[in-house]
């Protein structure tokens, strides 16, 4: 990636999807009027992406109280990941949609296609009502995410969303005191 993705909108895509026991159609536009998580993920049928997906399924319904939808995507075929759903026990808790990307066109919109590899890296975006991506977090292929820090994260993000002029610091969590940046805060950190 030569140019950070963060506040840009997401490029157009069309991808086809496993979800709720059908395949169905999923576009950029999908990703418009409500918040997002595209969670990519290198393949199906490996050792950490079920670790990842299971710990999203998990905490899913937190996900969903604040208004908040995931994808997520590999490049595997949206019949792979129907395979995948109908085999494992982990994968088959999974509530959300599975996009396929045999393509590799959505990887490479967002910047994360191992070219020589034909997979995508971990990479987790966090887009805004707008279309627009907030967070970006890439992870090296050995290291799984943390559901429960992502979502701090989204309460993060869109706190900052609905309230202009105030910032979260690290660590901030939902009901915690944020920061509004100014003059007289220089150097009082």
């Amino acid at each position: 990636m030569n140019t950070s993705l963060i506040n840009t909108e997401v490029l157009p895509f069309k991808a086809s999807a496993f979800h709720d026991g059908k395949f169905i159609d999923v576009t950029e536009a999908d990703l418009k009027g409500k918040w997002s998580v595209v969670f990519f993920y290198p393949a199906d049928f490996t050792f950490v992406c079920p670790t990842e997906l299971g710990d999203l399924a998990d905490n899913y319904a937190e996900f969903k109280k604040l208004g908040v939808e995931i994808y997520s995507v590999s490049t595997d075929t949206h019949f792979t990941h129907k395979a995948w759903h109908d085999t494992s026990d982990t994968i088959a808790k999974l509530q959300f949609p599975m996009i396929g990307d045999p393509t590799g066109v959505v990887s490479r919109n967002f910047g994360v296609m191992i070219e020589e590899a034909g997979l995508a890296e971990r990479g987790t975006f966090v887009i805004d009502p707008s279309g627009k991506i907030q967070i970006i977090e890439i992870n090296a292929g050995g290291i799984g995410r943390d559901a429960a820090e992502l979502l701090r994260k989204v309460k993060a993000a869109q706190y900052v969303a609905s309230h202009p002029g105030e910032v979260c610091p690290a660590k901030w969590k939902e009901g915690e005191a944020t920061l509004a940046p100014s003059l007289d805060l220089v150097g009082k950190i």
